[in-house]
């Protein structure tokens, strides 16, 4: 009796060992390649975890250990094309293949790749029509009309590639391959879903992933760039009707100053960083130059691209900067950067008294020449 109940205890002993395990077998086809790699994403890194020589009929295996019940992305990495899964502990998955492996594959064993790989059928095979579009476009040499048919054509697979995936993903809001497919981009694009307005795809997906997993890592993430658009999005929303798209932000006293505030003086915008040496040095220029102009109705309004308050307080107190001073700490998160199109820095905007952007990166004696003519209208 002693002894069955050991047995039986050894059994659910390994049992449960075994549950947090996934196994990954199949068979690749077709290319040339001898051996399949294994990443893990995590975190927004890419790591290879292992390596396997396939066997003469194409066989191969993989066992990783300890994985989460909250399904984590892998890649299969086979011929320079990556096979995404998405697997949680105690699957038995098989991933077979003949020929391209993104293109070709299949997955059994394992609901949430299953669903990747219903994604990646039409998503993939989008992309590479509108890559050959916009190929025929470039090469050839067209009149303008069939310019006009193929740019059409191109429209039309991007919109249904994108209705696409907005069916994908409303259907299967509560998985994570829903998360997949909200950051899957097209190219020359930043994200498939980059509207203001898309806004409600991240939180429908949100909202429904914190009740199947909430455990799941990718949550944050989520939320996080949920806020970050949130954010952009106010901000748009108080551009006023003026030349400029206008915000507020709060200075070191957390005291709310408008751009728009400033409207009848000549405005410098000017975005910066106190990490940044040359950024320090046009600092030193740019007082020699307000101390000309500031009684002419002239102003500068910087805004520091910091995430550390203490760094940003300090450095305009060490540099004794005389004009508004503002920030939103959320460093190169911040959403004005994407409301100017602001991608290095120092960068800065001219404004005059009309609330015109008349000049962009115009630093000392270029900065002179126009403020000596923009302050006398």
């Amino acid at each position: 009796m002693k002894k069955t109940l050991l047995i039986i205890a050894l059994g659910v002993l390994m049992c449960s060992c075994s549950s947090n395990s996934v196994k990954i077998s199949g068979r690749l086809l077709g290319l040339g390649s001898q051996v399949v790699y294994l990443e893990k994403v995590s975190g927004g890194e890419t790591k290879l975890i292992d390596s396997v020589s396939l066997a003469s009929n194409g066989d191969y295996g993989f066992e990783i250990g300890d994985v989460a019940q909250t399904p984590m992305l892998y890649n299969i990495v086979y011929s320079g094309e990556r096979i995404p899964l998405l697997l949680k502990g105690g699957e038995r998955v098989t991933v077979n293949t003949v020929g391209s492996p993104l293109r070709n594959y299949t997955v059994e064993g394992s609901k949430e790749s299953e669903l990747l790989r219903e994604f990646n059928n039409f998503y993939v095979k989008g992309v590479a029509n509108m890559a050959v579009i916009l190929e025929k476009y470039s090469g050839g040499n067209f009149s303008e009309l069939d310019k006009r048919t193929l740019m059409q054509e191109y429209t039309h697979e991007y919109r249904m590639v994108k209705r696409e995936q907005l069916r994908f993903i409303i259907e299967h809001k509560d998985k994570i391959a829903a998360i997949y497919a909200l950051y899957q981009r097209l190219p020359n694009e930043k994200f498939l879903f980059s509207n203001r307005d898309d806004i409600i795809y991240f939180r429908t997906v949100a909202d429904a992933i914190e009740e199947s997993y909430p455990e799941s890592p990718f949550l944050p993430t989520l939320r996080t760039d949920i806020a970050r658009m949130e954010a952009h999005k106010s901000l748009v929303s108080q551009i006023k009707e003026v030349g400029y798209p206008d915000f507020e932000l709060p200075d070191m006293y957390g005291e709310d100053v408008r751009l728009s505030s400033l409207a009848g003086k000549v405005v410098l915008l000017s975005f910066w960083s106190a990490s940044s040496g040359r950024t320090n040095n046009v600092n030193a220029d740019l007082k020699e130059i307000y101390e000309r102009f500031a009684d002419r109705g002239f102003e500068v309004y910087q805004v520091g691209i910091e995430s550390s308050k203490a760094v940003w307080i300090n450095t305009v107190q060490e540099q004794k900067l005389p004009w508004i001073s503002v920030g939103d700490l959320r460093g190169e998160n911040s959403p004005v950067l994407g409301m100017y199109n602001v991608k290095s820095l120092p960068a800065n905007f001219l404004i005059d008294r009309d609330g015109n952007i008349v000049a962009k990166n115009v630093y000392g004696k270029d900065l002179e020449l126009l403020l000596d003519k923009l302050v006398l209208l």
